[in-house]
């Protein structure tokens, strides 16, 4: 079978023409794939390689999906190289940034649990390992730091508060908040969450900085320990 070039294509029909004329919100999530990586490969236009990428992973993943392939992923698609491989892996955090600056924009404090998950959600929620952070805050709840403090199982019987209390004390913190993510979905706390929660908030007593809450991100949903009583 013949493979249809872009070229090819009414002008009107093609994704880069199309935008100039009618803008970028009348393309397709394809169409704006394939302006993105401008060119495809000598079997596929950069229309049928954009499709390719969208039916990466599960069904109905679609734009979604470039937020939980690595570079190895994409380069196994024919006509994806490295070139392309990095342009994706950038646009899924691109992505990820500008939902996390939209959602602080105006953000004065963090005092409800709902303010932390929509900060972290877009973020953690596609990550495909668990990991841990940790907020520190000041005397009106404003984010004065976060930390990466684990990345991978969450496992207390390991995990010292230490170095937590450490940055803590080094950026005067007032409180501090533990955010996680579960790559299942369910945001449900195991038991080595709540011996983390437990540890780190007898830790913080001690130098009288107190944890406040520990949120736990889900897919599009969270669990406050606080709202829970938990804590």
């Amino acid at each position: 079978m013949e493979r249809i070039r872009m070229k090819d294509l009414p002008s009107v029909d093609r994704p880069y023409e199309k935008c100039l004329c009618f803008g970028p919100g009348v393309l397709t999530d394809a169409e704006l794939l394939a302006v993105i990586i401008r060119t495809g490969s000598r079997d596929h236009s950069s229309l049928d390689l954009a499709g390719k990428l969208l039916a990466l992973g599960s069904p109905g993943d679609g734009l979604l999906g470039l937020l939980h392939h690595s570079l190895n992923d994409f380069m196994k698609i024919k006509g994806v190289g490295k070139v392309k491989g990095v342009q994706l892996l950038c646009i899924g955090e691109l992505s990820r940034r500008i939902w996390k600056k939209q959602t602080g924009i105006n953000r004065i404090s963090f005092e409800h649990p709902s303010q932390i998950s929509d900060y972290y959600m877009e973020d953690m929620r596609h990550l495909e390992q668990e990991e841990i952070r940790v907020m520190f805050l000041n005397t009106k709840q404003g984010l004065i730091k976060d930390l990466l403090i684990s990345r991978g199982t969450v496992n207390a019987s390991v995990m010292t508060p230490r170095e937590i209390l450490i940055e803590a004390l080094r950026c005067c913190a007032v409180s501090m908040v533990l955010v996680h993510n579960h790559p299942s979905g369910d945001p449900s706390p195991s038991r080595a969450d709540l011996m983390l929660t437990e540890r780190v908030k007898e830790a913080g007593v001690l130098i009288g900085i107190t944890l406040i809450d520990h949120i736990i991100i889900g897919d599009r949903r969270y669990l406050s320990f606080r709202e829970q009583k938990i804590l």
